[in-house]
């Protein structure tokens, strides 16, 4: 049988752990291994390694329970805590991947190359590829080059499509002891995938030869326009006609590590973020101060919803590393997702003063403000922004928006417009400043004409989104066209079905075209959503008298002549 692309890439053991678990006939603490089996289907590593570690005093020597914790202690980042479990799960399984992950970590870190060599050829491996490479980077580490060239020119993945693993750690190996020559020509080939990593491997590589300007060429070809910091960096370095020094690996430790963050990369978003985070913890373990991984670390458990996790990688990043302040910025959408707005606001401040020269923080920081309903300080922010960036293109066109916003909910409207239409004009067509600019207007009762005109676009542009949908119902009803209001706005309400604003507003329409009881209704939802006070007040009241009745003690127009309802 043919083996999967999957299975050589990475080892597939850890899925049956809660198989294994579910199946257990008993334990003398059934509590805490009950409490396992729910850290396990909430992704809790935590309580996954708090409650598999009390577990496994009654049944120390549970296969399933040291899988669990050992898994959790690797996406944890706990490495050191997990290596008595993994030797115990190895006397229990002498070929258990999860435990090989562990202690194949362990002998890298040790460089006792000679112990890594015999677990491989034990079979206490991970997957094909880990084991091969792994075993070729470790005659490295030993000194054996020969034996090491040879085994990388004998790897043979296959053709699946991902053949890129041998080449690229054969030229690494070679780069590394100096053959920047036979590096290049090995990532040059027409067969070499060319992923950042390649591409950045190789302009170093071209930078020894003193071949700058190919790997100028090579860099700009490849990523184009950037705001990546290390990027400009090493661009900067390459036209001053620096030698940039290799540092992609320095020792057979980071070329093992480039093996793992190279699966991880490959089974991202085709596996689960469970498999990828250990593998790319592994990675990291292998070489903390590498900032490419420890981002990657922190985005997978920001996806995983691991806000608290990934905020301690973020802290972990080098403060003078480039890309440092991509550390932060992700930091404070940790610190956002959790609740946790002033902690996000004293990192962005504190960004805005060390990393004074970058936009993105200005307007990141503007964004956090605004979110807050500090729209002074908001615009003051966007305001930097857009000062310290030389020249407006289209990819400006969100600041002018989010700018305009914060100088309309700030009451002044002129600046709100003025930027709005700037933004429309770096991005002409863009649906949701259409949007918001006509459902301003209609607010406002006023140029009604151009209001629909843009709303009409932007629906055009973007048929299913609740929001705009809404504006487009919400604009006929303005304009007193009852019936044909209905059918936008209910179908606003499918796309938006939890939105008090939208409930709201299908209530009114109801009203108007005389189904009072289902405006009832509507309007009922609506508080049931949590409305901002003030909005719920006047949903109350509507309830209570009809819509007409409060539209008249407004001073508006009522839909019609009011009644009971």
């Amino acid at each position: 049988m043919k083996q999967s692309l999957t299975s050589k890439l990475v080892a597939v053991g850890f899925s049956v752990g809660l198989m294994m678990l579910s199946s257990t006939a008993s334990f003398a603490d059934a509590g805490a291994y009950l409490a396992t089996r729910q850290a396990l289907i909430d992704g809790d590593y935590q309580e996954q390694a708090h409650y598999a570690a009390k577990s496994l005093v009654s049944d120390p020597r549970n296969p399933a329970l040291l899988e669990t914790l050992i898994s959790a202690k690797i996406s944890l980042g706990q490495f050191e805590d997990a290596v008595g479990y993994a030797t115990m799960l190895k006397d229990i399984e002498p070929q258990n991947q999860t435990a090989a992950m562990i202690l194949l970590t362990k002998y890298v870190q040790d460089e006792d190359w000679d112990k890594l060599l015999a677990a491989l050829d034990a079979g206490a491996g991970i997957s094909p590829i880990v084991d091969g490479l792994a075993r070729a980077w470790a005659y490295v580490g030993k000194g054996e080059m020969g034996e090491a060239i040879r085994l990388f020119e004998e790897f043979e993945i296959g053709a699946d499509g991902f053949n890129m693993f041998g080449p690229y750690s054969h030229a690494l190996a070679l780069a590394m002891v100096g053959d920047f020559e036979g590096g290049v020509a090995i990532l040059d080939a027409p067969t070499m995938m060319k992923t950042g990593g390649v591409v950045y491997a190789q302009a170093q590589m071209l930078s020894q030869l003193e071949r700058n300007d190919e790997a100028l060429t090579l860099i700009r070809d490849t990523f184009g326009p950037t705001s990546d910091p290390q990027i400009h960096a090493f661009e900067a370095q390459l036209e001053a006609g620096e030698s940039v020094p290799f540092t992609i690996v320095t020792n057979a430790q980071d070329g093992i590590a480039e093996i793992f963050f190279s699966v991880a990369d490959a089974v991202n978003g085709e596996l689960g973020d469970g498999y990828t985070l250990l593998y790319s913890r592994i990675a990291l373990e292998l070489r903390p101060m590498k900032t490419h991984f420890a981002l990657t670390v922190a985005s997978i458990l920001e996806r995983m919803q691991h806000y608290d996790l990934a905020t301690q990688v973020y802290d972990s990043i080098d403060h003078d590393a480039p890309a440092y302040f991509v550390g932060e910025l992700g930091r404070a959408a940790a610190l956002q997702a959790e609740g946790k707005a002033d902690a996000e606001l004293e990192v962005l401040r504190a960004l805005s003063k060390t990393h004074s020269d970058l936009p993105i923080v200005f307007t990141t920081l503007g964004d956090a403000l605004r979110r807050e309903a500090l729209y002074d300080d908001a615009i003051t922010a966007y305001t930097t922004a857009l000062e310290k960036t030389p020249t407006l293109t289209e990819a400006q066109w969100p600041v002018l928006f989010t700018r305009g916003i914060a100088y309309e909910r700030n009451g002044d409207w002129d600046k709100a417009e003025a930027d709005l239409r700037k933004a429309l004009e770096l991005q002409p067509g863009q649906p949701q400043v259409l949007n918001y600019m006509g459902y301003s207007f209609l607010e406002m009762n006023k140029n009604l004409e151009e209001a629909m005109t843009m709303i009409r676009a932007a629906v055009a542009a973007r048929p299913n989104d609740g929001y705009i949908t809404d504006s487009l119902a919400w604009g006929l009803f303005r304009l007193r066209a009852y019936e044909d209001a209905v059918a936008p706005m209910e179908k606003a309400a499918s796309l938006m079905p939890v939105d008090p604003i939208i409930n709201d507003h299908l209530g009114d329409v109801y009203w108007a075209v005389g189904r009072t009881r289902e405006a009832r209704f509507q309007w009922a939802r609506a508080l049931s959503f949590d409305p901002e006070e003030k909005e719920a007040v006047r949903i109350r009241q509507k309830m209570s008298i009809g819509l007409d009745r409060v539209l008249i003690e407004e001073g508006l127009e009522p839909t019609r002549e009011p009644h009971d309802g």
